[in-house]
Parts: C-alpha cells; sequence; structure tokens
C-alpha cells in the first residue's frame, strides 16, 4: 500500500472481541476455515489406527465381541426379549449407533487437551476441535454398518420400507454425538476428572438405551420419560426400519430429535461462553 507521499504504509489488521451477544454458530467463518476443518477430521483418522496392528479391525472387533458376549449372557442365559428375531442381530443393530456414540464422546472429550498447542498460538474457530472427532468416528460406523448388512443377509432378513430413514437416524445420531460431545470438551478442559468418569458415564447410559433390552420391558409410565434419551429413538429407530421388530417410534423420534437440538444449542452456547478461557487452562 503507497501513501501519497510514495512512502509504504504498513496495512494493519485490527481484532476486536465480539461485543454483546455472541453467535452461536459463525457458519460463514467455519466455511473460511474448512481446509483445517478436514484436516482435522483426517488428523483424527490416521491418529486413531497409526501404529496398530488391526487397524480398521477394531471398528469390527469392538461391536462383534460386544454382540458375541451379549448374546451369551442376555440372549442365551438371562433370555432377554427379542423381539421376534435372533438375539445376535437384536443387539448388533443397538451396538452399531451405540458404539459410535460411545466413541465419538470419548473422543470429543478429550480433544481439546490433546489440541491445546494450536489453541495457544493460532486462531481459529475453536468449534471444529470437538466436531472433527464426531466426524471421524462415521469412518467405524460405515465399517459396522457394513457388517451389520451382512449379518441381515446372514439370518434373512430383509429391511423394511422404513430403512430409507436410516441417513436421517444417522443425522439425529451426530447431532446427539455433537451436542453432547460439546457439553462434555468444555467441562473437561476445565474439569479434569471428566476425562476420568466418561467411560463410567458411557457405561451407565448404555444401560439407560435400549442396547441390550426392547424398550417394551420398560412401564408404559416411564416411556416418554425414558424417550428423552435421544439414542432412545435412534436404536430403536435402527431396528424398526432394518429388523422390522416393530412399528417406527415416531413418539420416541420426535421426542428426541428435540432433546438433540437442545443438547446441541445449549452445548454450543456453553462452548462458546467457555472458549475464551480455553488458552489458559488447557
Amino acid at each position: 500500500m503507497v501513501r501519497k507521499d510514495g512512502q509504504l504504509a504498513k496495512e494493519i489488521t485490527r481484532i476486536d472481541p465480539e461485543k454483546g451477544y455472541r453467535k452461536l454458530i459463525d457458519w460463514h467463518e467455519l466455511w473460511r476455515y474448512r481446509d483445517l476443518f478436514w484436516f482435522l477430521v483426517w488428523r483424527d483418522i490416521k491418529t486413531r489406527y497409526a501404529q496398530s496392528i488391526l487397524g480398521v479391525g477394531w471398528a469390527i472387533i469392538q461391536p462383534v465381541f460386544s454382540m458375541i458376549v451379549f448374546t451369551i449372557v442376555f440372549g442365551n442365559l438371562a433370555e432377554v426379549n427379542s423381539e421376534g428375531v435372533p438375539y445376535a442381530i437384536f443387539s448388533f443393530t443397538a451396538l452399531v449407533p451405540w458404539t459410535f456414540f460411545s466413541n465419538s464422546l470419548t473422543s470429543a472429550s478429550s480433544s481439546l487437551v490433546t489440541s491445546k498447542n494450536m489453541i495457544t498460538k493460532v486462531y481459529f474457530p475453536r468449534l471444529v476441535i470437538p466436531i472433527a472427532p464426531v466426524l471421524a468416528t462415521l469412518i467405524d460406523f460405515a465399517i459396522s454398518f457394513i457388517i451389520l448388512l451382512g449379518l441381515m443377509l446372514w439370518f434373512g432378513i430383509i429391511p423394511t420400507v422404513w430403512g430409507l430413514l436410516v441417513p436421517l437416524l444417522v443425522l439425529l445420531m451426530l447431532f446427539t454425538s455433537a451436542g453432547v460431545g460439546m457439553w462434555l470438551t468444555a467441562l473437561a478442559i476445565q474439569y479434569r476428572d471428566i476425562r476420568y468418569g466418561i467411560n463410567f458415564f458411557v457405561q451407565l447410559l448404555m444401560y439407560a438405551s435400549p442396547v441390550i433390552y426392547a424398550t417394551s420391558s420398560i412401564p408404559d409410565k416411564y416411556q416418554l420419560f425414558y424417550a428423552m434419551n435421544p439414542m432412545v429413538g435412534v436404536i430403536e429407530g435402527f431396528r424398526a426400519a432394518l429388523l422390522g421388530t416393530r412399528s417406527m417410534p415416531w413418539e420416541y423420534l420426535g421426542i428426541g430429535t428435540g432433546m438433540a437440538i437442545l443438547f446441541f444449542v445449549t452445548g454450543a452456547l456453553y462452548y462458546r461462553r467457555m472458549e475464551r478461557f480455553f488458552a489458559d487452562v488447557a
């Protein structure tokens, strides 16, 4: 930039803090940093399988071995009702979305701590940090879903017409994971014991979701309260769409969608409120 007197003038960029209400999500800014966003997603994918003997095989082993244990303990010994289908496919259909949900929460809760060098040195929209591991976990979900389709073929089960809604169920699963993930990520950077308790929390939450049992075993008076867990609608939606064990649970999906949006909005608000302190406590 040249002034009238022929001297070079320095171009100064001034960055001021936002005043008043902060945007929930600055989509324009996220779009400008899309290359960084996809780089973080790809980094999480490579880190997950780096120096691993089995590689992507872990995406198969985790739900398959859980299915075997659940089938022996709950299907054969406890004789849990599987609503007319073999318990193996009944449990595996629930484990596919649940494994994604649990792994994405575990990855998101520690994402800020593992990215502290980036946070303290350069500016970028901090919202990409907890969302990147959620999207990276979709690779594991896709592999597990292919195994699920193979098991359905093995057991001779044909998906219902509601199978066309599976992409919407996946979207609800993503929204739930991202919303809860933002809450846990912001809390974990301030309270380090969150990271140590996340596995215990996820394990308890699994028993509050219809992974090893059907929602029909829940008393009717608790059904609506039970449906406030968004993963209830996701899991039962997968079973209804792919196995035809029941009609599509629209009431669960309606309540679950509302709760997922609530988790996402409040999680983003809390995360945006706390991000000014991330560099100090990371």
